[in-house]
C-alpha cells in the first residue's frame, strides 16, 4: 500500500483524483492501491509515502525525497548546450520527418525523454511502476504550465504500463525507440545519488532483456538507442552498430537495415 499525505485541503480534489487513478489501475502485483492522510501525525516513522503540496507530488522516505522536475534540466538545453548532448548524437538520423516520433519504453522520471523532446522529437513515455508514473505525470503537468518548459513538455505523452507490451501495441512505426533499463547494482559501488536511492527501491534491474530488445526490434523503428553502463554488456547480448561513450554511460546505437524514417516512406 502507498499512502498520500495531503498537506493542505486545497489539494484534496487533486489527491482524490490521484487516489482514483491508483484504485482503477491497481498497484504493484495487484496489492491494495492507496490511502489518503490529512494529518502528518498519522505517518509512521521512516514510512515511504507520497506528499502532495504546493510544490507538486513528492515521494518521501526518511530524509530522502524524490520529485520529478524538468526545470533542473534547463542548463543542459540552453545557450547552445543542447547540441552537445550525447543522447541526441546517438539519436541523430538523416532525413528525419518534420515531426519525428520516439518511444521511451523505460521512461522513469522522463529526463532523457525531455532531452529528446528538446531536440525536436515527439516522445511517448512508457512507465510501468504506478508510483513513478504518478511522479512523472505530475512533473509533466507542471512543465506544461511553465513557459520555459511548455514547448518540449507538450511533445511528451505518458502511457502507463509495461514498455514491452506498449511497444507491441503501437499504432505505427516510430522513428526511434529508446531504452534505459535500470542498471544492475554493483556490490562495491558507491552511494547512489539521493534521487536514485528511492528509484532503485521501486524499480529493479531489467530481468527481461531479451523480451525488451525483441519488442523494440518488432516495433520497426529506424534506430534503437540503449543506455548502458560504460563497461556493461550490450542489452540482450546484441552487438550495437556503433556506440557513443560518455564518462559514466554508453549509448549503444542499433541502425536497422532497410528501415526508412517516416519522412521517406512512400
Amino acid at each position: 500500500m502507498i499512502r498520500i499525505y495531503v498537506s493542505d485541503l486545497a489539494y484534496k480534489e487533486k489527491a482524490l483524483a490521484l487516489k482514483a487513478s491508483f484504485d482503477e489501475g491497481g498497484f504493484l502485483e495487484g496489492v491494495g492501491a492507496c490511502q489518503l492522510l490529512f494529518s502528518q501525525e498519522d505517518l509512521l516513522e521512516n514510512e515511504r509515502y507520497l506528499r502532495l503540496d504546493a510544490g507538486g507530488l513528492t515521494l518521501v522516505e526518511g530524509r530522502l525525497e524524490l520529485r520529478g522536475d524538468f526545470r533542473q534540466l534547463l542548463p543542459r538545453v540552453r545557450g547552445g548546450h543542447l547540441q552537445h548532448e550525447k543522447l541526441l548524437r546517438a539519436a541523430r538520423m538523416k532525413d528525419l520527418p518534420e515531426h519525428p516520433l520516439a518511444v521511451d519504453a523505460t521512461a522513469g522520471l522522463g529526463e532523457d525523454a525531455f532531452i529528446l523532446a528538446c531536440g525536436g522529437y515527439s516522445v511517448v513515455l512508457c512507465e510501468y511502476n504506478p508510483v513513478i508514473a504518478a511522479l512523472l505525470e505530475d512533473a509533466l503537468c507542471r512543465a506544461r504550465k511553465d513557459p520555459d518548459l511548455t514547448e518540449a513538455a507538450t511533445r511528451m505523452s505518458l502511457v502507463r504500463g509495461d514498455g514491452i507490451e506498449n511497444l507491441k501495441r503501437l499504432a505505427g512505426k516510430p522513428d526511434l525507440v529508446y531504452l534505459d533499463p535500470m542498471f544492475p547494482v554493483k556490490q562495491k559501488s558507491g552511494i547512489s545519488k539521493k534521487k536514485l536511492q528511492l528509484l532503485q527501491k521501486l524499480e529493479l534491474p531489467c530481468s527481461r532483456e531479451d523480451e525488451l530488445m525483441a519488442a523494440a526490434l518488432a516495433a520497426g523503428p529506424a534506430r534503437i538507442v540503449v543506455k548502458r553502463p560504460v563497461k556493461g554488456q550490450p542489452l540482450a547480448g546484441k552487438k550495437a552498430s556503433h556506440s557513443i561513450v560518455c564518462k559514466n554511460v554508453r549509448f549503444d546505437c542499433y541502425v536497422l537495415p532497410g528501415r526508412q524514417t517516416r519522412g521517406q516512406e512512400g
